[in-house]
């Protein structure tokens, strides 16, 4: 599934956005970690404990482990699975497809639970897809600019 933004370019206040969302999605779900990855396995923003952790390589795998769970369900006759939930000893995964191929990753341990985990994870995924639908807005916008900008503005550019 291809995103409608490509290869996206955040500009800080929205990184600052969405890891403020992630924050909150941690302080209310009692996580230890929020991430948003793309599905090519891009880390695009973080909150919580990261200390010791190599975001990069949580970002592929997830992504890795999305496309595969994706092959599974639609083997056995289902078009996705909405959550993927992987437990621990002491740490926990809850793992979900958001719109147009972004991933959230919450990792969490025994204070918090997969339900209350699911249940924030529903208000944080409202707000992050308002953050996109602006940015995709945005990016339209500046795409029709630019696509009104012709040889002769170049050129008059260029020579200046």
């Amino acid at each position: 599934m291809d995103t409608p933004w490509g290869d996206l370019f955040l500009f800080a206040v929205d990184e600052e956005r969405l890891a403020a969302v992630l924050g909150r999605l941690c302080e209310d779900a009692k996580a230890r970690a929020a991430f948003l990855v793309d599905q090519n396995g891009r880390l695009i923003a973080a909150s919580g404990d990261r200390v010791g952790l190599d975001t990069t390589a949580l970002a592929s795998l997830v992504a890795g482990s999305i496309a595969a769970t994706g092959g599974l369900a639609r083997l056995i006759g289902e078009r996705a699975f909405s959550g993927l939930f992987h437990e621990g000893e002491r740490s926990h995964l809850y793992i979900t497809v958001l719109q147009d191929g972004l991933i959230l990753v919450v990792s969490f341990d025994r204070t918090s639970s997969v339900g209350l985990v699911r249940f924030r994870v529903k208000r944080a995924s409202e707000e992050i897809g308002q953050v996109f639908a602006e940015i995709t807005g945005r990016v339209v916008g500046l795409q029709s600019e630019i696509a009104q900008i012709t040889d002769e503005d170049i050129e008059n550019l260029l020579s200046s």
